[in-house]
């Protein structure tokens, strides 16, 4: 497991760096928000995120490091104030720590969070990956914004990939009871904003002639 450091307090992260590494983790450090852009990466499996950085917020250098796929974070903060919690959990914090803090306390949050996300619903057909539990869909590193019907179709394509899925199937599928009240030309436009959404240059949802739509490289 990679475990980012971003914390501006040399004495601070050098005792999380041994603590952890003695874990048998393995630590990529950060003393600042332009260290963290140019050493973070996707290789990493949990973020520990100090709020108050030298040359910027630690919360908005966590949604620009989101911007590169979702990775789970824990926040330091010496401000005991609810504003910064409520925010940093906005924006999709795992949990949070004010200093001084215990390092066994830190390790066990840690473990709660990595097992949390080891245990997450992940579906994947090319680059298209769809995290089913916080109902997120990324292309690649990018995150795709759906509807809620257009995610609904395409969490009910990948989870049957390979199979032909007629258009009877999918309005029955999508709208339930209401489907005898959809016209069928709803779903080819639903699925050509799809398509288009997902930057679908490799026809990863494809038309079967006469028959319906099939997903699968």
């Amino acid at each position: 497991m990679v475990i980012g450091i971003i914390e501006d307090d040399n004495l601070l992260r050098k005792a999380l760096d041994t603590s952890l590494k003695n874990q048998g983790y393995t630590t990529i450090l950060a003393a600042s928000r332009k260290e963290a852009i140019k050493n973070i990466d996707s290789s990493v499996d949990l973020l520990i995120v100090d709020i108050g950085l030298p040359d910027g917020n630690g919360i908005n250098l966590y949604q620009e490091l989101q911007k590169n796929g979702r990775i789970p974070a824990i926040f330091l903060t010496a401000k005991d104030d609810e504003k910064y919690m409520l925010k940093a959990f906005d924006i999709g914090a795992d949990d949070y720590v004010v200093k001084p803090f215990s390092i066994k306390v830190l390790l066990k949050r840690m473990e709660v969070v990595l097992k949390r996300k080891s245990n997450e619903n992940v579906f994947m057909c090319g680059q298209v990956i769809l995290y089913s539990d916080r109902k997120q869909v990324f292309v690649g590193k990018t995150e795709i914004s759906l509807t809620l019907k257009e995610y609904q179709l395409l969490e009910y394509f990948i989870m049957n990939q390979n199979q032909v899925l007629t258009k009877e199937m999918i309005m029955e599928n999508i709208w339930g009871i209401d489907s005898e009240f959809i016209d069928s030309n709803t779903i080819s436009v639903m699925i050509s904003r799809l398509k288009k959404k997902l930057n679908d240059s490799s026809n990863v949802i494809s038309n079967v002639f006469g028959m319906g739509y099939r997903m699968g490289d």
